[in-house]
């Protein structure tokens, strides 16, 4: 952990702009959601901690870990760091989440690397999916399963996006596997990326 590490300002002076998605219901960006020098000392602690090789990309998983084979929750993972639990009360605290993350993932994409078009596993997570963007920015799509709608989000670094309604339970979404995307006066090159999502497990009931 870096020195600077609990005492990380996860406080509401940082959301500066929120904007939901007229196209995509439920859909919620919030750009400078944390400060850039925040995101540097985020990225320093989380690159402090070991990273798993089971996908292509390089990923951590705390709270819990979610097994991609069989799409399930599997066996517990090392428990939240500490300035994962500091955003995950800010989310709360902010109103963006109904109760605390207690599954967060950290993924990381170098340019090239992308994800396939996917909904995050309903019968495991609760109804709000909260992702924080540090490093290099990206387009993530969102595609509208019945009609092929198709909407283009630029993720910039410290933004948070927030699904919640249809965003989460029915719109598709997907990063291009691809080392630019396209930009208002061309190409953007892509860098190394890192998210870090939130979400709330599912427990069985007894």
């Amino acid at each position: 952990m870096s020195e600077i590490s609990g005492q990380l300002p996860f406080d509401s002076d940082f959301g500066s702009h929120t904007a939901p998605s007229t196209s995509v219901p439920g859909l919620h960006y919030i750009a400078d959601w944390i400060s850039p020098d925040v995101t540097d000392a985020l990225l320093a602690d989380i690159d402090a901690e070991p990273w798993s090789t089971e996908l292509k990309r390089r990923v951590q998983h705390y709270g819990h870990r979610y097994d991609y084979g069989r799409r399930s929750v599997a066996a517990a993972s090392p428990p939240l760091p500490v300035w994962a639990r500091q955003a995950a009360a800010r989310l709360v605290g902010e109103g963006l989440m109904d109760r605390e993350a207690d599954q967060v993932i950290v993924n990381e994409y170098q340019p090239g690397q992308g994800i396939s078009a996917h909904v995050d596993c309903v019968p495991c997570f609760g109804p709000v999916v909260a992702a924080i963007s540090l490093g290099s920015s990206c387009l993530m799509d969102f595609t509208h399963p019945e009609d092929g709608l198709k909407l283009a989000v630029r993720l910039a670094p410290g933004s948070l996006l927030v699904m919640t309604g249809p965003a989460r339970f029915t719109w598709r979404h997907a990063i291009a596997a691809r080392k630019s995307d396209p930009g208002a006066t061309g190409r953007v090159p892509r860098g190394r990326r890192v998210s870090m999502t939130f979400r709330t497990i599912i427990h069985p009931k007894r």
